[in-house]
């Protein structure tokens, strides 16, 4: 845990990393404080979304009815850069799961299911939103994404966090989707930036707009989930794309897809995928194969990573 920065040292730090960085308006005072009763801190992590929008500053710094700004920290534009919208407490997280909080503030790796929403992520978390519809075709800018990298960087560097405190919204609440990129790959692309000095920026490449699966992650999936305990789940970023999938490909029933876990059913369903692939024996056991993989992973929308 840590105390918040100061606003005058945020800018100095995100600028200390390579960023050029804009100041909204009023953004060092503008927070929650003083209307929840609840400081902001101590801080325990950064929280990445997608804002599902366009041109969408303005809505961050102001809020919207039943939910007043600022709605993050930052604001970073697929043209406009980064813009600093808000100092101190954020509308941002909202409700989150304890566990992953717990997870984030002792850098454990991998993060819990986000199966509850007890907790308040706006007292703990500095939140980033990045323009992006978040709907898997649209692209995120070279200069965005590396922006984005950029920021996370920075503030884990002063706190001295590594890349294991930074979280994307759909790995802390229960129903959340942003950011429509893979956070493994976003945190490995943090852990480069932090083996450099500030301002001896990487230039990773962007992550692409489809979302990836780890095969020999969602292979021991399929071998564990079918005889553990009702509610288990091994791998859920990469199970639930897979089971939308297979929904759309009308081989599973959309009341038994996205929990996250890679059940008999969901099995049962990969076996017919690998039989209408032309799989048969052992060959369409339902157990992911690579092959099999990419071809579900073109068809709707995912990479497939071994």
């Amino acid at each position: 845990m840590a105390t918040p920065m100061t606003a005058a040292r945020m800018l100095a730090v995100l600028k200390a990393e390579g960023l050029t960085v804009h100041e909204h308006d009023g953004w060092s005072t503008h927070n929650r404080d003083a209307a929840t009763g609840k400081p902001f801190g101590p801080v325990i992590g950064v929280l990445i979304h997608h804002t599902a929008g366009r041109n969408d500053k303005e809505l961050c710094f102001k809020g919207r009815t039943g939910l007043p700004g600022p709605l993050c920290h930052a604001w970073l534009g697929k043209t406009d850069g980064l813009w600093l919208l808000g100092h101190g407490r954020a509308n941002h997280a909202g409700l989150v799961d304890m566990d992953v909080l717990a997870a984030l503030k002792a850098e454990k790796s991998p993060l819990p299911k986000d199966d509850q929403a007890n907790a308040d992520g706006n007292d703990v978390l500095y939140g980033l939103e990045i323009e992006n519809l978040g709907n898997g075709e649209d692209p995120y800018p070279v200069q965005q994404y590396r922006e984005a990298v950029l920021w996370a960087s920075a503030i884990c560097r002063e706190h001295g966090w590594t890349e294991r405190s930074v979280a994307g919204h759909k790995e802390v609440q229960p129903g959340k989707i942003d950011p429509s990129f893979d956070m493994d790959v976003f945190r490995a692309d943090v852990r480069a930036q932090l083996a450099k000095k500030p301002g001896g920026a990487v230039t990773p490449k962007p992550t692409p707009s489809k979302p990836r699966v780890d095969l020999s992650r969602l292979v021991t999936a399929a071998k564990t989930d079918p005889g553990a305990r009702q509610g288990h789940v091994t791998y859920m970023a990469g199970v639930n794309l897979v089971e939308a999938a297979l929904v759309k490909e009308g081989l599973l029933g959309k009341k038994y897809a996205g929990d996250g876990s890679f059940g008999s059913l969901t099995r049962d369903a990969y076996a017919k995928w690998q039989r209408r692939l032309g799989y048969s024996g052992t060959a369409a056991d339902g157990i992911p194969g690579m092959t099999s993989l990419r071809k579900l992973g073109d068809r709707y929308g995912f990479a497939v990573i071994a």
